[in-house]
């Protein structure tokens, strides 16, 4: 798993949006996500601030990171998002922020029920 490489998404962090997640890290409080392209983005953006030591800095480029269980997350605290498709990296990225038992348990639920999966489907919030 960990030789995958996933493909880039571009992304762009305003002047705003770093200082209001600084802030909201600084004072204890979560940072919500609202899907998995945010959670790359932000998390990626954690990373390249760590080999500076600022935390979220303003800027864009293009984010590769790979996000799967085990992973420590430094930014998103809970996640807005639909439900991915099986075997999809996104679906790691879930397993990795709300713990794999759960998220399994909740798309059980979800299949059982009728849920809709993938773009415009149904969604979920996870802490």
């Amino acid at each position: 798993m960990e030789d995958h490489k996933l493909h880039r998404e571009w992304y762009a962090i305003s002047d705003q949006a770093a200082e209001a997640i600084r802030r909201a890290k600084n004072d204890k409080r979560r940072v919500v996500a609202v899907g998995t392209t945010t959670v790359r983005t932000l998390e990626f953006a954690a990373e390249l601030g760590t080999h500076v030591g600022k935390g979220i800095e303003a800027g864009s480029g293009e984010a590769d990171i790979f996000i799967y269980p085990g992973y420590k997350f430094r930014v998103v605290d809970a996640l807005l998002t639909n439900f991915h498709l099986p075997q999809s990296s996104l679906l790691m990225l879930v397993c990795a922020l709300g713990g794999k038992d759960l998220v399994m348990a909740a798309y059980h639920h979800a299949v059982e029920t009728g849920y809709r999966f993938y773009s415009y489907g149904d969604c979920m919030l996870l802490e």
